[in-house]
């Protein structure tokens, strides 16, 4: 028999301290949710599309079609994560996270070959393989450590869900100022680089971080708290972003600027260390409490019992036949689901009305406010906003992406647990609200573009959290990493439909219709651009007046009765 008793040999502290709370902190819990932020932090590139697609099309000329296409299968790798859930059932999670890093890098740093010229002009479907690798890279990212920060934080799925979602809403301007302090702001073709091997490097440097851990009641009662926290200070860092995107509207920075900026964004990325050290080294003094004030230490004893004492052997009773389990087939029970809340297979989860209903509204929600994002560089350009006026708004949509995701995450728990406010319930209001966006594009008042801006990024990022959390708490937690990423495809369905079926045929239907009344074509290879009812009709009048000076052409009447009218920038050697 092994006894253990307090001797005076010796104390610990010292060296032998300090490397014991190095270890605690390096293997604790709250280490992995500090590192699974800075993998979030970078992990938003798909949201990034705006600032770079112009780019793609001009280079290689793209009309908006193309372009909307090229966005679809950018969305259907974010999205269709479901063989990164099916490996991280049956891996741990450094695989999956490892297998993200290395499509993250391939997929981009392709797409910035292609646009610089380096290698072939690409085809289209290659152009279309290149970004769905590179996007799915985020879907790795999220099942490797999102999935593994809910399981480790049962108890507080909704706050760490928008935290860790947040960050990746945040990521779109933490990336754009990164890109200034190490590139500049000559173009964005090196944005394309930095997202290849930055969410690459930062993976690979927290492989051994992520991972399943055992769960701590006494750690639970306080993890609430840890997480306000780091909403703190997530909160300070997107107020900092928000004013430094405002100065830089209206400024001109030198390179040294943009470093110092950088440097600051860097800081508050790392400044959630503190809290995971205070907290850590809160439980590691907890832990070694009595052995460091009694100066005492456990000595390990064997006592060898007496030979003539026999230990009584447990009764083995026989097992009737009849009581063995059988195994049935998983399709004999996909139509008999569990009560709610309890763990759903994962065919009963996709054959079940809830599944079916959450997919649909998340297939129009998201999908909606996705094709606003992705069409925020040509919506800005067709209602004659200047082009520095398209990093303000894709900057503004990450920032208040990021603020709809925490606040949905943490006040859906705040309101489930002293209310019973259901989060279905609160999911259909972000719904509703996000009409409100959509209806300021439509209008096309001056400055409305901003505020729709706003409105359109805070409800497609609170519809995550609420969606994964739903999915959660009516699906179980066993097979979360597979129910969690099948809802994620939604985002492309909606995509497919709203982006690529109708506002890319609507575009350019409206560009041709322009093209025609002018007397003009289309070459080969040339984009195709729109501009705005309002600001169009002026515009539209000047260049009219001009080809009619330079070649005798009549004058073009603008159409009252169209909502856009086309053709921003003909080249010259367009003919009629």
């Amino acid at each position: 028999m092994v006894v253990a008793e307090l001797t005076s040999s010796g104390s610990f502290n010292g060296w032998r301290g300090m490397k014991s709370l190095s270890h605690q902190v390096v293997t604790g819990r709250y280490f992995m949710v500090f590192a699974s932020l800075l993998i979030m932090s970078v992990a938003g590139a798909t949201y990034m599309f705006g600032l770079y697609s112009n780019d793609v099309k001009t280079s290689l000329g793209y009309d908006q079609s193309t372009l909307n296409l090229l966005s679809f299968f950018k969305d259907l790798g974010g999205n269709v994560g479901v063989l990164s859930g099916l490996i991280n059932e049956i891996t741990p999670p450094w695989v999956v996270l490892s297998i993200g890093a290395i499509m993250n890098f391939f997929g981009y740093f392709m797409i910035y070959l292609a646009v610089t010229s380096r290698i072939p002009k690409p085809q289209l479907w290659q152009m279309c393989v290149y970004i769905c690798i590179g996007a799915n890279s985020q879907s790795f990212a999220n099942t490797g450590a999102m999935v593994t920060c809910v399981k480790n934080f049962p108890s507080s799925r909704g706050s760490i869900l928008g935290l860790l979602k947040g960050y990746v809403g945040l990521s779109g301007a933490i990336i754009t100022q990164l890109y200034h302090a190490f590139y500049g702001d000559h173009n964005s073709k090196p944005l394309i680089l930095l997202i290849a091997w930055l969410p690459a490097a930062i993976s690979f440097l927290f492989l051994p971080t992520i991972r399943i851990l055992s769960l701590n009641t006494t750690q639970q009662s306080k993890e609430i708290k840890v997480f306000y926290n780091l909403l703190y200070i997530s909160l300070g860092l997107a107020g900092f972003l928000m004013v430094l995107i405002i100065i830089q509207n209206k400024l001109s920075f030198s390179r040294l600027v943009y470093i110092a900026d950088g440097m600051v964004v860097i800081f508050l990325l790392l400044l959630p260390l503190a809290v995971v050290f205070r907290e850590e080294f809160i439980i590691w003094k907890t832990k070694f409490q009595g052995l460091s004030n009694s100066n005492q230490s456990l000595k390990v004893v064997t006592e060898v019992p007496p030979q003539d004492i026999t230990l009584p052997q447990p009764e083995q009773k026989a097992v009737p036949e009849s009581s063995t389990p059988t195994k049935t087939s998983c399709f004999s029970n996909m139509f008999k689901p569990p009560n709610r809340g309890e763990d759903y297979t994962i065919l009963q989860a996709l054959f079940s009305i809830d599944m079916l209903i959450l997919f649909t509204a998340t297939t129009f929600g998201v999908g909606g406010t996705l094709t606003a994002i992705d069409n925020l560089g040509q919506i800005g350009t067709s209602l004659g906003y200047p082009s520095k006026s398209t990093t303000t708004f894709v900057s503004l949509v990450s920032i208040w992406n990021y603020l709809g995701r925490v606040v949905a995450g943490f006040a859906s728990e705040i309101l489930l647990t002293k209310y019973k406010f259901p989060r279905p319930l609160m999911l259909t209001l972000v719904m509703l609200l996000s009409c409100v966006g959509h209806i300021l594009i439509a209008i096309g008042m001056p400055n409305s573009l901003y505020f729709a801006s706003v409105i359109i990024g805070f409800c497609f990022g609170a519809q995550w959290p609420l969606m994964f959390a739903i999915i959660s708490e009516i699906f179980g937690l066993k097979y979360y990493s597979t129910l969690y990423n099948f809802g994620a495809v939604a985002s492309p369905v909606g995509s497919y439909i709203l982006n690529v079926r109708v506002t890319g045929y609507l575009y350019d239907k409206e560009a041709f219709k322009q093209l025609e009344a002018k007397g003009l074509t289309r070459h080969e290879g040339e984009d195709l651009s729109c501009i705005g009812d309002m600001y169009g009709k002026f515009r539209m009048e000047l260049e009219a007046a001009e080809n009619h000076n330079k070649n005798g052409v009549i004058p073009f009447e603008a159409d009252g009765n169209a909502t856009l009218s086309c053709n921003e920038a003909i080249p010259e050697t367009t003919t009629k």
